[in-house]
Parts: structure tokens; sequence; C-alpha cells
């Protein structure tokens, strides 16, 4: 019985990742910084256009953080044994939008400084901000070490189904797809062209999907194969008696 493959990131995609995290918590601490801001300079009704403008700002922050930091998991994933660390590494964008909000929506409704008419317009905008970076920022599906082992485990035996039980596919360094087919017409050009299992296409560049036109030659190519081989076996062209 084959070993069952395990998902593991290789150092390229954890440098990548670690990097996407970086920046990912730079625009989260500008954000923060920007409610800070916003919460001892701008809460008077004289300042409600730049009030709005900053929660405006602050969403995008809070947004750009949160799609960074998508993109850092799906390439270095948690695993799902320590529950916390897994919900807290998927989370982290939902849970940042709210320390990004909700302070300054609290004060923008609970200060007495500011008429109705203020509170009205620039809470409820503050209100909308808040779930859509809630929402964006929260993973619904996140990714993990144990999804990533199944996937490539199920990945790994279409392609050998393919391909003549050979694990063996081909990737670009900007392409999304893998490839059986060297000369598939996809990355027939490119310069580089990166070759070998399944596992290490996603352990690689996070490429978890098999390219359409690969597919559908392998199909034709299977179908011929076997088409041929049943045209060489013996008796099945001799015409058969009464």
């Amino acid at each position: 019985m084959e070993e069952k493959k395990v998902f593991e990131a290789s150092a390229e995609a954890k440098g990548k990742a670690k990097q996407l995290r970086l920046f990912a918590f730079l625009a989260w601490f500008i954000a923060i910084a920007g409610e800070v801001y916003a919460i001892l300079e701008l809460l008077s009704n004289e300042t409600m256009i730049w009030l709005i403008v900053a929660i405006v700002v602050i969403l995008i922050l809070a947004i750009t953080g949160s799609t960074l930091w998508k993109k850092a998991n799906r390439l270095d994933p948690a695993s799902e044994k320590n529950k916390f660390k897994f919900f807290v590494q998927n989370q982290l964008g939902a849970i940042m939008a709210a320390l990004a909000f909700l302070p300054l929506v609290i004060l923008i409704f609970t200060n007495k400084d500011l008429d109705k008419k203020t509170k009205g317009i620039v809470g409820s905008i503050g209100v909308v901000a808040l779930l859509i970076a809630g929402i964006s920022g929260a993973d619904f599906n996140p990714p993990s070490v144990e999804k990533y082992t199944e996937e490539i485990n199920a990945q790994t035996e279409t392609v050998k189904d393919l391909n003549f039980d050979n694990d063996n596919v081909y990737w670009t360094e900007h392409g999304n797809k893998y490839h059986i087919f060297e000369d598939c017409q996809h990355i027939r050009n490119r310069d580089i062209v990166n070759n070998g299992t399944v596992k290490e296409s996603w352990e690689d560049k996070g490429i978890s999907e098999l390219c359409k036109t690969c597919e559908n030659n392998a199909k034709r190519k299977k179908e011929n194969t076997l088409l041929d081989n049943l045209d060489e076996l013996p008796g099945l062209d001799e015409p058969t008696g009464d």
C-alpha cells in the first residue's frame, strides 16, 4: 500500500508567507493608528467629512491586510490539531477589523459633543465599514495541513489515473495550475518550467489545480491507447464461425 503524502510547505513558500504576514500587520497597524487619530482629533461636528475619509482609509487598509493574510495562510496553513491556533490564524482578519473599527464606532455613538445628524451619518458609515471589514477578514473555508493533505492525495490519484500511473506534473513561476504535459500550450514558451509531483507543486507554489487542457488531452490519449491495445489483441479481427 502506497504511503500517504502529507503536506508540508516549502522553505520558499514559508518565506513568502512570512513576508505577506509582515505586510498584513503593517497595513493593520496603520489602520489602527488611523483609528486612534480619528478618535483623538476628528470626533467633532466640524470634522465630519474628514472622519468619513478616515473610516474609508481604515477600511481599505483593513481589507488589504486581510487579503495578504489569507494569501499567506494558503501558502503556509495551520494544522487543525491545535484548535485555538487554527482559529486565530484563520480568523485574524476579522479580529483585526473589530479592533480597527469597534472602539471608533462605540465612541461615535456615545460622544456627547456630536449632534444626532453627525452620529447618524458617520455612525452608520462606521457600522457598514465594520461589517465589510469583518466579513472580508473572516475565512469561511480556511486552509489547513489536513485539508491540503487530503486534496493532494486525491489529486495525485487523479493525475496517476490520467497519466498511466505517473505522478509527474509541470508548473511555472507565476502560474496557478499544474500541467501533465510539458508541451501544453499554456506553458510551452515559458523560460522556466518546474517539474515534480503534485505534492511538490502544492508545497512549492501553492498550485492546487490541474490544467483543463492537459486533463482533456490526457483523457483522449488514454482512450486512444486503450483502443490501440484492443486492436492489437489476437483473434479480434478473425471471423467467427456459425
